[in-house]
């Protein structure tokens, strides 16, 4: 298995050619071998019924950072998509941008395991999620 390196424009292109994520805003800040953070900015249209960031926001953010994360070991050749989820929210976050750090805690050949925290700018841990995915016959 080669180790693929990928830079933080890599990555940002990937989004950028992703429809999809577009109303989102995601950003990736940093990333490392088996890694990513993305930046979340705050979005009124993607803040739930009493003002907090929705939870499908913050699930959204969890799944893309891991998906990206393999890609900096794996690249993009190969496709793998969410198998399993788990979520904790642990804390709303209200009008606030946040961050999302995914890690990559197993990588096999045919499947990958982690986890990914969202991390509020001032209110501090929101959600924790674990993550598996797997990865699609070609």
């Amino acid at each position: 298995m080669t180790t693929i390196q990928w830079s933080v424009t890599d990555l940002n292109a990937v989004l950028e050619r992703t429809p999809f994520l577009k109303s989102y805003g995601f950003n990736v800040q940093s990333c490392a071998p088996g890694e990513c953070v993305l930046r979340v900015p705050f979005n009124l249209a993607l803040e739930r019924p009493g003002g907090i960031v929705s939870g499908m926001t913050l699930m959204g953010a969890a799944d893309v950072a891991m998906w990206l994360a393999i890609m900096t070991q794996r690249g993009t050749e190969e496709q793998w998509v969410t198998s399993d989820m788990k979520t904790a929210f642990l804390r709303s976050a209200r009008q606030e941008d946040f961050l999302c750090t995914a890690r990559i805690l197993k990588l096999g050949k045919r499947s990958a395991y982690g986890s990914a925290e969202c991390n509020g700018v001032a209110s501090g841990l929101l959600a924790h999620h674990v993550l598996t995915y797997v990865k699609v016959a070609s």
